[in-house]
C-alpha cells in the first residue's frame, strides 16, 4: 500500500506541477491583446478552475498520507511535511490570491476590458508565478524523498 500511495503522490504531483507549468510557460499575457487575454483566461478558468483545485487539495491530502505512513523515518516525514507545506500555501494564495481575481475576470467582455484590467492580470501572473514555483519545490521534494527511500538509480529503470 505504501508504495502506491507512492507511486500516486508522484503522479498527482507531477500532474499539477506541470499544468501550472506549461501555463507559466506556454501563457504569458503580457503581450496579448485584451480582448485576446480575457477570451484566454476566461477559457482557462472554466477549464482548470475546478480540477485544479481537486488536484492541488488531493495531492495535498497524499502527501500527508505518505508522511503518515513514512512517520518512522524522520527525513522522509519531515520533508513531506515541508512538501505539504508547500502544496497548502498554493492553496493559499490560490484561495486569496488567484480566485478573487478569478471571479472578476469571468465576468469581463472581451470586447469591453475595464480600465484596470492590465493590473489585475499582472497581479494574477504573479500569484500564478508564486503558486507554480511553490508547486515545483514540492514536486521535487516529494519525486526526491520517494526514490531516495527506495535507492532507485538509473540503471537499475535500465
Amino acid at each position: 500500500m505504501a508504495t502506491f500511495i507512492r507511486f500516486i503522490n508522484i503522479i498527482l504531483a507531477a500532474l499539477l506541477a506541470g499544468t501550472s507549468f506549461g501555463i507559466w510557460i506556454g501563457n504569458n499575457p503580457l503581450h496579448l491583446s485584451p480582448a485576446t487575454y480575457i477570451e484566454q483566461q476566461q477559457n482557462t478558468i472554466r477549464a482548470l478552475n475546478v480540477l485544479m483545485t481537486l488536484l492541488v487539495v488531493i495531492t495535498t491530502v497524499i502527501t500527508l498520507v505518505s508522511a503518515f505512513l513514512q512517520r518512522n523515518n524522520k527525513p522522509a516525514f519531515i520533508t513531506l511535511l515541508i512538501a505539504s507545506a508547500f502544496f497548502i500555501s498554493c492553496i493559499i494564495i490560490s484561495r486569496f490570491g488567484n480566485q478573487p481575481i478569478n471571479n472578476i475576470i469571468i465576468t469581463w467582455s472581451p470586447g469591453a476590458p475595464p480600465g484596470n484590467w492590465t493590473e489585475l492580470r499582472d497581479k494574477w501572473w504573479s500569484f500564478h508565478i508564486m503558486r507554480t514555483i511553490a508547486e515545483l519545490i514540492a514536486l521535487c521534494l516529494v519525486v526526491w524523498i520517494h526514490i531516495k527511500d527506495n535507492k532507485i538509480t538509473f540503471s537499475k529503470l535500465l
